[in-house]
């Protein structure tokens, strides 16, 4: 054989069986406190940072999503413009925001009328919240009249809160 063959050969021997190194030894998983140092876990108490929607913040006036009514009426107080008004924005401004908004009534009047109640006060929003510029396509209305209450109680301040349009994202 020639050299050249012999050192090729030999170069092909090494490349097949390699100058491999031993994998490292595997290492314990790191402790609760070396994560903590770490920061790849929060502190004990401090909840980790992630965004959370207007929705669901407290701080936000989207936190309230329910409209409240006068006995036998439709029509929207003026203290709820304001709410209404920052839920029109989210809703026009959030692709794919959509909103079911649920009419209740009180128990007082028959079923039937109840329910049109229900129906008359999720319409008065529906057509706040489109006034607002919200299409029409991402509102959707319901009613449920008395059958679903706030507060089951048979007292004025129970019936108040009956009286009622909750937005349902």
């Amino acid at each position: 054989m020639s050299i050249r063959w012999q050192l090729s050969l030999s170069v092909l021997v090494l490349a097949l069986t390699g100058c491999a190194t031993p994998p490292p030894p595997p290492t314990a998983a790191p402790s609760a406190d070396e994560l903590d140092a770490m920061g790849s876990r929060p502190a004990p108490g401090i909840e980790a940072t992630r965004e959370r929607s207007p929705l669901d913040d407290p701080a936000s006036p989207l936190y309230r999503k329910v409209v409240y009514f006068e006995y036998d009426a439709a029509r929207i107080q003026p203290q709820y413009a304001g709410l209404l008004r920052a839920h029109a924005d989210y809703i026009y401004n959030t692709p794919g925001a959509e909103v079911t908004l649920e009419g209740h009534s009180d128990e007082r009047g028959t079923r039937e009328y109840n329910l049109a109640l229900g129906d008359r006060r999720s319409d008065a929003v529906k057509r706040f919240l489109m006034a607002e510029g919200v299409p029409e396509e991402r509102i959707r209305t319901l009613s449920y009249g008395e059958e679903r209450p706030a507060d089951p109680g048979r007292t004025e301040r129970a019936w108040s809160e009956n009286r009622r349009v909750e937005l349902v994202y």
